[in-house]
């Protein structure tokens, strides 16, 4: 028998009639007809095969297998009148609910330990996760719930994808100190005739700034391709290789000696990121909880 088959009011009848004894007490416990109350039991003793009551004098007297079933219906039936009083609620101190973030490795440093510690302090049965993001299935995934929020920057998503300018970072351009091409003249010539670092969780493809690059004819050449800001700064820290990455983002990943960072020789669009959410969460209390929280985190 599939639970998806049965009428689960069926089983507050049940409940109700185990309880009051009765088929008139019932009906008038559950705000319905005794004529309904008597449909629905006829219904759910042709489902399960068993008269579940028999009538003695004025009272319903359960069957044995009725008595068998009275303590699970009566306990599921009080979860499900749990969850659905707790539907609107959310206390953070209580929670053991898991929050997944998607986001680049690189940009984890810009929050994750503040919110790490925030949520340690006033919620700590709560987990975080932070997954990398697939653009790809990022609607997809938002909508399902597998992903509560997402950080990136500006994509072509639909209406039911809320969105939140958290950022605007110019673009800059890290090199080595002592680097042989970088001079006070440093100059779109300079910089195309350079070997570049692309940092990019693609397979193949250009980045963002080689898109704007290429509409204004230039081309610039990749030597070498990795998935992390870091890992980018300290190829640029050991060769003579460029790397083009947002103010924010070099400020974090270029304290390292012997790299120093420079306005980039041409005027492009400045890097936008945003926090992602699906329309759904708008008024979930746990979901505005961990936006308000990762938002602060991202402002400290």
């Amino acid at each position: 028998m599939q639970l998806s088959r049965i009428d689960l009011n069926l089983f507050a009848v049940f409940d109700a009639i185990y309880r009051e004894r009765g088929i008139t007490a019932a009906a008038r416990q559950l705000h319905l007809s005794q004529p309904a109350v008597s449909h629905a039991l006829a219904r759910l003793r042709e489902l399960l095969g068993d008269p579940l009551f028999e009538r003695q004098g004025n009272v319903m007297i359960p069957t044995p297998m009725a008595r068998v079933m009275a303590g699970a219906v009566r306990s599921s039936l009080g979860g499900l009148d749990q969850m659905l009083r707790q539907v609107g609620q959310f206390d953070p101190a209580s929670s053991q609910r898991l929050f997944k973030v998607a986001t680049s490795g690189s940009a984890e440093l810009s929050f994750l330990p503040d919110l790490a510690e925030r949520v340690a302090r006033e919620a700590p049965g709560v987990r975080l996760a932070t997954v990398r993001a697939d653009r790809g299935n990022l609607e997809e995934d938002l909508r399902s719930g597998e992903l509560d929020l997402a950080l990136d920057i500006g994509l072509p998503l639909t209406a039911e994808i809320r969105r939140q300018q958290i950022g605007t970072s110019e673009l800059v351009v890290l090199a080595r100190v002592g680097h042989p091409a970088i001079g006070p003249g440093f100059d779109m010539e300079a910089y195309l005739a350079q070997e570049h670092v692309l940092v990019t969780g693609r397979r193949r493809g250009v980045g963002l700034e080689d898109v704007a690059l290429g509409r204004l004819g230039m081309r610039r050449r990749i030597r070498v391709r990795c998935q992390r800001h870091g890992a980018a700064s300290a190829i640029v820290a050991r060769t003579d290789l460029l790397a083009t990455m947002s103010r924010t983002q070099a400020d974090l990943d270029s304290a390292q000696a012997g790299i120093q960072v420079l306005a980039l020789p041409v005027a492009l669009p400045a890097l936008e990121t945003f926090l992602y959410w699906h329309a759904t969460a708008d008024a979930d209390p746990a979901s505005q909880w961990f936006r308000a929280a990762l938002l602060q985190a991202l402002q400290a």
